[in-house]
């Protein structure tokens, strides 16, 4: 299976990421890739049997028209703390609020926008 060497790529390349994105690659790597994807493009292993597509991480238009705010509140409450998807788990049990900072912030990098 091709997935699996391509993971561990990914997981070896967040190891060597720049502070703050290591702990932010790898957290995407164990709890984001299933469903938003390797290429954060939302079409990850998940996504085929999925009623709504996740959300495409290196779309630079609908990514730099959510707020940071709105990022945040979608992975510490999931999909339904904003009125999406109800397949998106919140991860405030799992990530702190600085993980999860880190985590939007990274998704500014994947998306090539700006903090709003």
């Amino acid at each position: 299976m091709k997935a699996f060497p391509l993971m561990a790529l990914l997981l070896a390349v967040g190891a060597h990421a720049a502070e703050p994105q290591d702990r932010a690659v790898r957290n995407y790597n164990v709890y984001c890739v299933q469903c938003h994807g390797v290429n954060r493009d939302g079409n990850g292993i998940n996504s085929r049997d999925m009623a709504v597509k996740p959300r495409d991480h290196t779309d630079t238009k609908a990514m730099g028209d959510t707020p940071d705010e709105l990022l945040f509140k979608a992975i510490k409450g999931g999909g339904l703390a904003v009125g999406k998807s109800v397949l998106m788990p919140r991860w405030d049990g799992v990530m702190s609020d600085e993980e999860i900072g880190e985590l939007v912030g990274y998704l500014r990098i994947v998306s090539k926008t700006a903090t709003k």
